[in-house]
């Protein structure tokens, strides 16, 4: 069996030795040996890494929600899980559209006074008048982006 070096690993996998450590301490990816000090992982546990890296990585989950997803036991229970994540994440991709384009607007607003511009002075005074209220903030500020 070929084992790795948590350097050598660490390195190949475009990590810091302290994160595989920490992956190592919250049991995503478990060494397979020890020799002193040095950590080393075979085959096995590289593959696990990738799998690790795939969520957290690439599917852009958080490590408490990549380690129950690839800790889950049964496929509905992963399927779950994933589905939360993917309509958390398009929800984010909501707000931070829509963020963009308040910013949009206000790099397009050519008026000298922000609080002058017909979009962005309306809705301010809105969310004055809503706070006041003690009402929650409509979400008036640009039309519906989708």
């Amino acid at each position: 069996m070929e084992a790795y070096s948590i350097s050598r690993v660490a390195a190949a996998f475009g990590l810091s030795v302290a994160a595989l450590r920490y992956y190592e301490e919250i049991g995503l990816v478990p060494s397979t040996e020890r020799r002193g000090r040095v950590r080393y992982y075979d085959r096995a546990a590289l593959e696990r890494l990738a799998y690790v890296q795939l969520w957290h990585e690439d599917g852009l989950v958080p490590l408490a929600g990549t380690a129950a997803v690839v800790e889950s036991a049964t496929l509905d229970e992963r399927r779950a899980l994933i589905a939360g994540q993917r309509d958390a994440m398009r929800a984010k991709i909501r707000r931070l559209s829509r963020a963009a384009a308040v910013l949009d607007h206000m790099l397009d607003c050519r008026t000298a006074r922000p609080l002058e511009c017909p979009m962005t002075g309306a809705h301010v005074r809105h969310r004055v008048d809503a706070a006041l209220r003690g009402e929650p903030l409509g979400d008036d500020f640009l039309p519906d982006s989708g």
